[in-house]
């Protein structure tokens, strides 16, 4: 049909189209890491420029080690550091070095807080002298080496503290730190969560300063979730959770002078008292601090330098949108302290570079094309490098370009998902590069040209495994819905009769900013969709109105009112997909899960002669259930904008529900809490709806651990085949 306009279609190897595919998958497989794809974990590019380390895990024995390759020969150099060789780590997860490499941070004994943060015990190598040194007796968070590596910085039971890495000594810096009250240096549960950042600490260069931010949670609503366990009497999680609308702590700047052992407050000139402090970075010279500060409608956002020695600030950039301004980790301050900066202001996300004082001296990038990922700048070569969507905005690539704009390179060559990590002196970046039918190959490449140098690895292995099963491709095009060409991908059994009609069965996540639809491989749900196909499901997934990575308009439409265009979106794309003579219209299904759970149910109860079954995981059900940082930025508060929270609930559109509807939620989930869940139930039961749900007890919003997947997808499964697999009157 011509609504249809096919832009790339991705036909699997010729291996996969032979007689010898006749091996079907399985949800057991699917689970149990039977596709899993070998990585590079932990890379990191060595001072020098000429090797990197990686992070190797044997699971045969059990033990890791770091070891460190060459650039140009590839071969590994030297193993820095193997648990086996030390007495008290019989493993470790991840590791630092500090800034001169002469000591390493390992991590031991992690366990997880929230989706970032985490507890551990931490260890210092010494690669000189071998010797290993525990840094705490206690778990802590976020141990962070001084730049000269004489000290390591930590946060503990909400305060901070300052280990002396010559005598041993360790200073606790702040004492009002408690739990649910105050936190000195580590993100409370809501930054963590959107601003994406846990330790809220930062070294000066000359490593005798210390700026922090400190959160007083003191008036913040406290939210519980029952913890069942296998005690006779489940306990409680008590935390601190702003929700739209509600109390944010209250945060504050503070500076720790390690020669005065005195900490004060910063204070800027701020228009607004209600305000986010979601990035803090010392300049080169090491007195100066910068700050954002963000206001609570997060459309304005301030960009300040604070002087430490003579307790001065200048403002020296103003951020402004009609809708909001993303928090980017891109500031970079070069050496004339001149500094790089990402906006979207004039439409899509670009590189800008601005002299000191904040002015304007360039905007580097431009075009109809969203940046994606800012890599750095190499001084000698006066070249910045970055990835974007030049070559559509399904795919990444790598780029180098000159400072004052000009000289662009594309240095990667495949068509898909590109990522670079490069060397330290930017002369090497190993790229990590998959599309819908590579799975992730790394290579050494020539930072100047992008000439591949060598391979490092590859997933070959995986390739010649799956040549044996039905796998159908995915296929990608446009479809055009309500004024849009949105981005699109269809996967179709591999036996696929034109002359049948089909079940259809769509995903999507829908999220502001996001994109499900990616020439990249397969993630596990992939497999899930191609498993389906087997089963004579047709699965497609349309990234519609509010998605990213296609400028700031098409992004921003939904503020003020998510749920209503994205909804509007993947109704009408399903009523076009149904008009397709191989699919069957009365067998329409969708499924989301957190965004795309809210989605689903929307979907289901607002196109009810569309959709005839979904299923919604961990969804929320209002956004007024869920917290000030995300929910603001894209709603404002309910107290502002109340329609805007209730016409899109689907809480409140449950008496239009007709299909099959299946909803699940973990009861550990700190993110969307089940509350959602349980208000949509109780609003569905009012209506009187018959409707399916299930609970997975002490799962947080992953909903995974042992089997918990392997039946969650079963259920699911279970659930299509019910509603969808046959016809029914």
């Amino acid at each position: 049909m011509k609504f249809i306009k096919h832009l790339l279609l991705f036909c699997i190897f010729a291996t996969f189209l032979t007689s010898a595919q006749n091996k079907e998958i399985t949800l057991e497989e699917i689970w149990s890491g039977a596709f899993r794809t070998e990585s590079m974990d932990a890379l990191h590019s060595m001072k020098n420029g000429q090797q990197y380390s990686v992070l190797n895990f044997d699971r045969a024995s059990g033990t890791t080690s770091i070891e460190v390759y060459d650039y140009k020969t590839l071969k590994k150099v030297k193993t820095l550091v193997n648990s086996t060789d030390i007495e008290s780590i019989p493993y470790f997860t991840n590791y630092t070095f500090s800034d001169d490499e002469s000591q390493i941070l390992l991590a031991t004994d992690v366990e997880s807080i929230f989706r970032r943060s985490s507890l551990g015990k931490y260890y210092i190598f010494d690669t000189k002298t071998k010797q290993v040194t525990l840094v705490a007796e206690e778990k802590i968070q976020e141990p962070t080496f001084s730049p000269d590596g004489t000290k390591l910085g930590y946060g503990y039971k909400n305060n901070l503290f300052i280990k002396d890495l010559k005598s041993g000594k360790t200073t606790q810096i702040t004492f009002d730190g408690e739990k649910n009250k105050i936190i000195n240096g580590i993100t409370d549960w809501v930054y963590e969560e959107e601003f994406g950042f846990v330790r809220a600490f930062e070294w000066n260069a000359a490593s005798n300063k210390i700026a922090f931010i400190r959160f007083d949670e003191t008036n913040v609503p406290e939210f519980s979730m029952d913890v069942y366990g296998s005690e006779l009497y489940p306990t409680q999680d008590v935390f601190k959770y702003p929700k739209a609308g509600e109390t944010n702590a209250t945060v504050s700047l503070y500076l720790y002078n390690l020669t005065t052992d005195k900490a004060s407050e910063i204070e800027v000139n701020k228009e607004y008292s209600d305000f986010y402090i979601p990035r803090i970075k010392w300049t080169n010279n090491p007195d100066v601090l910068s700050a954002h500060f963000l206001n609570r409608h997060q459309n304005e956002l301030d960009l300040w330098l604070i002087d430490a020695e003579n307790n001065s600030n200048k403002l020296i950039l103003e951020e402004r949108d009609k809708a909001y301004v993303d928090i980017t980790d891109d500031l970079t301050f070069l050496k004339d302290n001149s500094f790089i900066w990402t906006s979207e202001k004039d439409g899509n996300n670009h590189i800008y570079h601005y002299s000191k004082d904040g002015e304007l001296l360039n905007q580097v990038t431009k075009g109809n094309w969203e940046v994606t990922s800012y890599y750095g700048f190499d001084q000698k070569q006066d070249k910045i490098f970055y990835q974007s969507t030049e070559n559509g905005s399904i795919n990444r690539d790598a780029y180098s370009i000159k400072l004052n704009g000009r000289s662009k390179e594309r240095l990667t060559k495949n068509e898909g998902t590109n990522r670079a990590s490069f060397s330290a002196d930017f002369s090497y970046f190993i790229n990590s590069f998959s599309n819908a039918t590579t799975p992730p190959e790394y290579t050494l490449n020539d930072a100047k040209s992008g000439d591949l140098i060598k391979k490092i690895k590859d997933n070959e292995k995986l390739l010649q495994k799956l040549a044996a099963y039905s796998i159908s491709p995915k296929e990608f095009s446009t479809i055009y819905v309500n004024g849009n060409d949105l981005n699109m991908w269809l996967i179709k059994p591999a036996n696929f009769d034109d002359s049948k009609e089909y079940p259809l069965f769509m995903y999507q996540y829908s999220g502001p900013g996001s994109q499900s639809v990616s020439n990249s491989w397969n993630n596990s749900n992939d497999y899930w969709y191609q498993y389906l196909a087997q089963k004579g499901y047709i699965v497609a997934c349309v990234d519609g109105r509010g998605t990213g990575l296609k400028g700031a308009d098409f992004k921003k439409v939904t503020q003020k009112e998510l749920g209503k265009f994205e909804v509007e979106d993947q109704i009408e794309a399903a009523k076009q997909l149904g008009e397709l003579s191989y699919i069957d219209a009365s067998r329409i299904g969708i499924w989301g899960w957190s965004y795309g759970g809210f989605m689903s149910s929307n979907a289901l109860f607002k196109g009810n002669d569309v959709f005839k079954m979904a299923i919604a995981v961990a969804p929320v059900t209002s956004w007024r259930f869920y917290d000030s940082v995300y929910t603001e930025r894209y709603m404002t508060t309910p107290q502002e904008n109340p329609s805007g929270y209730d016409d899109n609930s689907p809480i409140n559109h449950v008496d239009k529900l007709k299909g099959d509807f299946l909803l699940i939620h973990g009861t550990a989930d700190d993110n969307v809490h089940v509350q959602n869940t349980m208000r949509m139930v109780e609003a569905l039961v009012q209506a009187n709806k018959q409707f399916e749900w299930m609970i997975y007890p002490d799962k947080n919003h992953g909903i995974y651990g042992g089997n918990t997947r392997l039946h969650l997808f079963t259920k699911m499964t279970d659930f299509i085949d019910r509603t969808l697999g046959d016809k029914r009157d």
